[in-house]
């Protein structure tokens, strides 16, 4: 298929539209009698809806089925806010409903007023599992192999430990930081899941970002990717992704002015890393916003930009803006605080 006429020219590492054709149908689960549950436990009498981007779609029809179990009366509201993660909440809505409903990510930090629904693949991960072998060391010769997965498919992490300790390896894992709900659970700011005692990490889940984080994160280890909706295995390689980098990290060395990109929304908020670099710097200036686009930066006459909200903004995006991109780490490198071997990945901690 050939590309577009209009779409932007792709470069080395840009993360956008890799994507491949899905080989399996998958369908969520969105736990209506829970919220039915909630509501009537509430007494309430406005719901508010938040899906991720992929999901937008099947909004409408959700509340449609909602609507039909719900008593008369109570209102049904969908955000249109983007949503990337559970840092991505739509705080605006969820102050004017009375359940608040965040579908597709398990909690960051858990709280009494929002539901989450984390829409559980159906996938059946053994195939994939048994691909991934072609890749992984024979378990005579090394058995010790790290297990990380998102939280579509937290619901059959059991059973992929399972199946691996079942073949003769000693599967290591592990719960991060208090950023990560789940045990062997990463995600695009935080891979402290795979902080364990093993050369090789299987990833199993969809997409490149992840993996290509978790090996920058860890660049000890051998990152197998066992993608189990696309029927792929391959092994994570960071040279286009560390090339697209050390691009932009050059292009700012001889930046004069850095706009400094502090976002607003909940959970991605590292405001002691902002302030840090603009009262270091007199030709840093603090912006704010809470949706971080290209467009959004095109009338700011700033040489480079910082991002220190989320960091796939940086490395998924950062092709796309005009102007260089860089995460904190990368703006050191471009003043001259730090070499240019000390190129890392991004990566966040914490909840707010």
């Amino acid at each position: 298929m050939s590309q577009d006429a209009d779409a932007p020219e792709r470069t080395e590492g840009d993360l956008t539209r890799t994507g491949m054709a899905l080989k399996h149908e998958r369908t969520w689960d969105y736990e209506l009698d829970r919220i039915v549950e909630a509501v009537e436990e509430r007494d309430a009498e406005k719901v508010g809806l938040q899906f991720p981007e992929g999901l937008k779609r099947r909004g409408p029809n959700v509340a449609d089925d909602l609507r039909e179990l719900l008593p008369d009366g109570v209102r049904v509201m969908i955000s249109g806010q983007p949503c990337y993660g559970a840092c991505d909440l739509d705080t605006y809505l969820m102050r004017r409903t009375d359940v608040f409903v965040h579908f597709g990510h398990s909690p960051m930090k858990e709280s009494d007023s929002i539901i989450y629904v984390p829409l559980f693949s159906n996938v059946d991960v053994a195939p994939i599992m048994e691909e991934s072998l072609d890749e992984l060391a024979d378990p005579d010769v090394d058995p010790d192999v790290g297990l990380v997965t998102t939280a579509q498919h937290m619901n059959k992490f059991d059973e992929m430990r399972a199946w691996l300790e079942e073949r003769g390896f000693t599967v290591h894992t592990r719960r991060g930081d208090d950023r990560l709900t789940h045990e062997g659970q990463v995600l695009g700011c935080n891979y402290a899941s795979a902080d364990i005692d093993a050369e090789q990490v299987l990833y199993v889940g969809g997409g490149k970002f992840h993996p290509l984080g978790l090996a920058m994160e860890h660049p000890e280890k051998k990152v197998v990717i066992g993608d189990p909706v696309n029927n792929v295995v391959t092994v994570a390689d960071t040279e286009k992704f560390l090339k697209q980098r050390y691009g932009a990290v050059h292009r700012a060395m001889d930046a004069e002015t850095f706009g400094v990109l502090f976002c607003t929304k909940i959970g991605q908020g590292r405001w002691d890393v902002a302030n840090e670099i603009v009262e270091a710097n007199d030709d840093a200036y603090l912006i704010t916003m809470d949706e971080i686009t290209p467009d959004r930066l095109v009338n700011f006459d700033m040489d480079a930009f910082v991002n220190t909200g989320c960091p796939r903004i940086t490395t998924d995006d950062g092709p796309q803006f005009k102007k260089p991109m860089l995460t904190p780490g990368e703006y050191e490198i471009a003043i001259g605080e730090k070499p240019l071997d000390e190129l890392s990945f991004d990566t966040f901690h914490g909840t707010w």
